[in-house]
């Protein structure tokens, strides 16, 4: 499985930005995708993620930075997750990664080396 993102660029604090992965190959019957970011300098840090099951039953969960400015969505037939971001603050410039976990069956994971698979990186930078 490869994770492919895309979505990343510049914009001005306030202003929105929509990332998307997606996964190719084949995929289990449970999903956990998620985003991470990194700032320069920084340690890579969870944003959100989401998992389903069969198709169906989207669960989703977010680091407090993320609550009431990001979404994350799914469309588990094309295995793609979509982060929207809203009123983005400069705070919010970094490297965003996407993640998946191979073999997974359950729960809520935070921590980047419980992710085995790793999109490139696309970068957002919030600037006026």
């Amino acid at each position: 499985v490869q994770l492919q993102a895309s979505g990343g660029g510049l914009v001005q604090p306030g202003e929105s930005l929509r990332l998307s992965c997606t996964a190719s190959g084949r995929t289990g019957r449970n999903v956990l995708m998620g985003w991470f970011r990194q700032a320069p300098g920084k340690e890579r840090e969870f944003v959100t993620a989401i998992t389903w099951s069969d198709g169906f039953q989207y669960y989703e969960y977010s680091a407090d930075s993320a609550k009431g400015r990001f979404t994350i969505s799914a469309d588990s037939a094309k295995n793609t997750v979509h982060l929207q971001m809203n009123n983005l603050k400069p705070e919010d410039t970094g490297v965003y990664y996407c993640a998946a976990k191979s073999r997974y069956n359950r729960g809520a994971y935070y921590q980047p080396y419980q992710f085995d698979l790793w999109g490139q990186g696309t970068l957002v930078t919030v600037s006026s």
